[in-house]
Parts: structure tokens; sequence; C-alpha cells
């Protein structure tokens, strides 16, 4: 019996995915990185900007600007206050919900309220929004979402995770939690491969938990 919900942010609740992938790779080609779109969502989606730029500096031979980091963040964040959308039937799944349910992202803490708040689902949320940045931990670790299992007052096993990246569900999985993959066609096979139950929509998850 599902006591508890864990929420992603990014490709889970909020649509962004696309917006702060094609930035990066818009910058990082200023440096001689090239790489597709659709392995942008596996190589970067859930791991930390840390990791994605040590990934880039690999490919290149080179450091990254000091200026990097933060052209980053200040460009995503203001493409996100005007484009970030919620997930398609988030909003009508998380209404229907009668049991407890949180967000628990690698991204800091004003990225996840920003996400969320132009997306509409800020006040769904306040007060259970867990950050990797709180407590030094990054997926695929599963700390982030241990700390959020612990914080809303449940054992693991009274809890699901739900993920769309390779380094989320295996987060969750090593945590031993039961991970559902929200597929968008890019990372079908790599959530698969890990160990995630596949849903495609929220009504599919609804069903698959027996909520309603």
């Amino acid at each position: 019996m599902v006591k508890c919900i864990i929420f992603d942010c990014d490709g889970v609740l909020v649509d962004t995915e696309k917006i702060g992938n094609g930035i990066l790779l818009e910058m990082a080609q200023q440096h001689g990185f090239e790489m597709e779109l659709e392995d942008a969502y596996r190589y970067f989606n859930g791991r930390s900007l840390k990791d994605c730029f040590c990934h880039i500096e690999e490919a290149i031979g080179q450091n990254l600007p000091e200026t990097f980091e933060n052209e980053y963040r200040a460009k995503s964040f203001e493409a996100f206050k005007t484009q970030v959308k919620p997930m398609g039937g988030i909003e009508d799944f998380i209404n229907k919900l009668k049991i407890p349910y949180c967000v628990a992202s690698s991204g800091p803490v004003e990225k996840i309220r920003l996400n969320l708040e132009v997306s509409g689902l800020l006040d769904k949320f306040e007060g259970k929004i867990f950050s990797s940045y709180q407590i030094g931990s990054w997926k695929p670790e599963p700390g982030i979402f241990l700390h959020a299992a612990k914080e809303m007052g449940f054992e693991v096993n009274d809890c699901v995770v739900i993920e769309d990246s390779k380094s989320g569900v295996k987060a969750g999985i090593s945590g031993g939690f039961k991970v559902y993959g929200l597929v968008n066609g890019f990372n079908n096979e790599d959530l698969d491969e890990e160990g995630a139950t596949l849903f495609s929509s929220y009504d599919e998850l609804g069903r698959l938990l027996k909520m309603f």
C-alpha cells in the first residue's frame, strides 16, 4: 500500500528539460562541444550541473570558463520564468491524491520553487520541497529520496518515487524504493534497464498505483 509519493521535479512535474538542455548545448557549442538534444536527455537529465559540466569538459579537453555556471543559471532562470509549463495531466493527478506527496530534486531550492511557481504548482508543494543542495548528496546517490521519505515521516517501503532520468531511477532503486518512470520517447530504454516501472501518462500511473 503506497502511503507517500516522492516526485522528481524537472520532466516529472514541470516541462523544463528541453529548455534547460537547449540552453546548455547552445552555450557549450561555443566551446567546441557537440551533442544532439536527444542525447542530452540521456546524459544530463537528473544529474547535478557539476556532473554535466565535467562531461562537457572531458569531451572538449579543457575547462569551461569560471563564469559558465553563473551565465547558464541566469539564462535558464530567465527562460524558465516565461516558458515553464506543468507536465500534462499532473495537476489533475495531484488534485485526486488522498495521500501525502512531496518533491525531491537535484536542483537548488530557488530553481525548484521558481519552476513550480511559474507552472502554477507551488501552492501544492509548500513545506514539502527537498533539494540535494540541502544535504550535499546528488543523484544517482539515493540520499535525496531517503531524506525526503524521512522528513515526510515514512519508511522507504511506504513510498514510491516518480522519475524520468536514468540517474534518478538508479538513485531510487539503490535506496530501496519502488520507482515509476515517466517515459518521453528518449528515455524508455534507459529507465527500463535501471528497473523502473514505465508509464506514459498520469492517467496510466493512477491505474498502476490503483489509487483512482
